[in-house]
């Protein structure tokens, strides 16, 4: 998980345990189209705060290994390049997966430097089954709808209550998208990609990703590493334990994050009134949720929603003030108002639309191999709860579809790369959603790539947010491919921004996606778990 600044001059991470990549992705481009992409048309979709984004769509093979059969439709969106300089299309992912990138070319587009930007045409794109694209996957409509059963099994009939949800969410996608579901995963994503790059007339890509957006240019980079130009990863996936592991290790480490929130609540006792010592109030924080247990807040807000709201301050601080708020509320003036309002503005994501959450598990569940026999589950996260009780059973239940899933799993790819040109990573020492070790393993599987460690930051998503030293390296980057280099496990180190002043607390550039500031932003576009 975490490592402090000392360890950054340390040795290398011994490598990880891989499985052989598939055979249809052991060779570059094998199984993609061989035909000629058509030429995209794009029109005006200008916005006010990007008025020079362009959208288009492309069709594409939904099996690429049979180039002229059925075919999906990709969503695209593009901020044109404008300087006489012309460095190629910059393809930017969101994450997820599940998340939605045409929004977020407008967002780099604006963000980067504009004398970078202007050398680029910055494309978005909606992955297949997300969003915009079509098909869009939506499995069971109002599956996360509240209240639902208390996240922790406690009884025997709370775990039967959610085996059944989950096992019924397995079942209606397997029973809707039959057909789909065998080719809605990370290597018909990249092989996408691919088709993107044939319709834009490019030779090769630059690819700037975030999150589960590592992976998938990891991934891309491993089949087709002759045509990768530049690559970013930030936040980065740990491609050694997709995804059963990986989702464990997210558990202790977004327990940790919450433990730094309640500490950074302790620090504001004179404006919340929790109290000074941070570990009376997590005790008060856990009270909080055995009373929305036995009464959900506005019949709305029950201990599962109650995880669901807090669960976004660990992918980024700037949420810190209007959570804190509400818990103040709640426990201090016997007001579940503004609970129930946090729990709309961060929980209620995949409450109000089934679309990112059904392509979240068909890639995870047909990426790589779960566990089928529930005793497995049920001993492995009883004993990761012992240690961080904060998130293990709400992630549990989020990805335990996986169980029951109708498709059969690929084996994860070894995304070790030795023909790259260098890449540059990005990575937060207490990232909770991609623990830290992820952006060194990846530093040392992709040859010549680059480190650049925010030290002490917890936010996922890093770059882009307000950190400029974080940013020149990034900037550099793009303009003319400088990356630094330097000893053990980071090439560069940059300090984390403070943590944000209690001042912002119940405003509106609090709530996600809808503040000005570029970190909240960014937060609000990226395809995160919640």
């Amino acid at each position: 998980m975490r490592k402090r600044a000392a360890a950054l001059c340390g040795a290398a991470v011994m490598a990880g345990t891989f499985t052989a990549v598939p055979a249809e992705a052991s060779a570059p481009g094998t199984g993609t189209t061989t035909t000629h992409a058509a030429k995209l048309s794009w029109k005006s979709c200008a916005t006010e705060d990007h008025p020079t984004l362009q959208c288009a769509s492309l069709k594409v093979p939904l099996d690429h290994r049979r180039p002229d059969g059925e075919k999906i439709t990709l969503a695209l969106s593009r901020v044109p390049h404008t300087a006489r300089t012309f460095q190629g299309p910059l393809l930017v992912n969101p994450g997820g997966p599940g998340g939605s990138g045409l929004t977020l070319a407008g967002f780099v587009a604006s963000s980067l430097p504009p004398k970078v930007a202007a050398q680029y045409d910055v494309i978005g794109f909606d992955p297949r089954g997300v969003g915009a694209s079509k098909p869009a996957l939506d499995c069971k409509p109002g599956h996360f709808g509240p209240v639902r059963p208390d996240s922790l099994p406690a009884t025997p009939a709370i775990e039967r209550a959610n085996l059944a949800r989950a096992r019924s969410f397995a079942a209606a996608c397997g029973k809707k998208y039959a057909h789909l579901l065998p080719y809605i995963d990370t290597a018909g994503a990249v092989r996408d990609m691919d088709a993107i790059r044939q319709a834009l007339g490019a030779k090769k890509i630059n690819y700037f990703g975030y999150s589960y957006g590592t992976y998938l240019g990891a991934v891309y980079a491993k089949f087709f590493p002759e045509r990768v130009r530049r690559l970013v990863l930030d936040s980065v996936v740990d491609p050694t334990d997709v995804w059963y592991e990986a989702n464990l290790n997210q558990d202790v480490a977004f327990n940790d994050r919450h433990r730094a929130f309640l500490a950074w609540v302790a620090e504001h006792d004179a404006t919340y009134g929790l109290g000074t010592d941070p570990e009376k109030i997590e005790a008060t924080w856990y009270a909080m949720r055995t009373a929305l247990a036995k009464k959900p807040a506005d019949g709305t807000v029950g201990a599962s929603e109650l995880e669901d709201t807090f669960i976004p301050g660990g992918y980024y601080n700037g949420y810190w003030p209007h959570l804190a708020e509400a818990f103040a509320a709640y426990v201090n003036d016997k007001d579940p108002g503004p609970l129930v309002q946090a729990y709309e503005d961060f929980g209620a994501v995949d409450a109000s639309g089934d679309n990112g959450y059904s392509v979240y598990t068909s890639v995870q569940c047909r990426d790589a191999d779960w566990a089928r026999d529930w005793r497995r589950w049920r001993e492995d996260n009883w004993a990761v709860y012992e240690k961080a009780p904060f998130m293990t059973w709400n992630n549990a239940w989020y990805n335990a579809p996986c169980a029951f899933w109708p498709t059969d799993s690929r084996r994860p790819v070894n995304v070790a790369n030795g023909k790259l040109p260098p890449a540059l990573l990005f990575q937060a020492t207490g990232d909770a959603a991609t623990p830290y070790e992820g952006g060194v393993t990846v530093h040392r599987l992709l040859a010549r790539s680059s480190l650049v460690v925010e030290e002490g930051g917890g936010n996922h998503g890093i770059t882009l947010s307000g950190n400029a030293c974080l940013d020149r390296h990034l900037a550099a980057y793009l303009k003319d491919g400088t990356v630094p280099r330097g000893f053990g496990e980071a090439d560069a180190v940059c300090e984390a921004l403070p943590d944000p002043k209690p001042s912002a607390a119940g405003t509106a550039s609090a709530k996600a996606g809808s503040a000005p500031s570029n970190g909240s932003a960014l937060h609000g576009l990226l395809g995160f778990r919640r």
